[in-house]
């Protein structure tokens, strides 16, 4: 495109915003207060900001993607070790959450199978049922009968006593 225009034919239309005429030499106080205000708070505000976000930018940490490292079982902490303790009961109620969420998800699936197919979901949702009853038995066994206020201690020992009942069957 040529950089030499016609400016009698295409005439650049005139700015809709007056140009303000000073009828007075006393300087305008507001302009001293706008920049006093933007050198004594916002540039130091802006530049702080600025850094802070450079900085958060450089160690992106997404909490949906958070990883806890595996600890031990509460049944491989020593005796009196209560750090160990506490670290294997947040564990026992992550795994927990955890496994809510997978039933629940399984739940949701198998709904939206039934939906889907109608009449026909008996036929057509029977791998979802199965599926669904799958972990609901795992959940049940090893979260059934603690209530809300269980804990890792009473998982433990509903595991252990389901464990000696086996034990018994076998022998028998």
């Amino acid at each position: 495109m040529p950089e030499d225009h016609d400016w009698e034919a295409y005439k650049v239309p005139p700015t809709r915003t007056p140009v303000s005429e000073r009828t007075t030499s006393v300087p305008n106080p507001v302009d001293y207060f706008q920049s006093a205000f933007n050198y004594v708070l916002d540039t130091p505000i802006t530049v702080i900001r600025d850094w802070i976000e450079r900085w958060q930018n450089r160690n992106k940490f997404y909490y949906y993607h958070q990883k806890f490292r595996r600890v031990p079982d509460l049944s491989q902490c020593l005796e009196g070790d209560y750090l160990c303790y506490y670290e294997a009961e947040a564990q026992w109620r992550r795994d927990r959450m955890v496994d809510q969420e997978i039933v629940e998800i399984v739940r949701e699936r198998m709904a939206a199978c039934k939906q889907r197919e109608g009449p026909n979901q008996f036929q057509n949702c029977a791998k979802e049922m199965e599926l669904l009853a799958q972990v609901t038995k795992a959940y049940q066994d090893r979260y059934g009968d603690l209530g809300f206020h269980g804990n890792a201690r009473t998982c433990l020992m509903k595991q252990k006593h389901r464990m000696m009942e086996e034990r018994k069957a076998q022998e028998n």
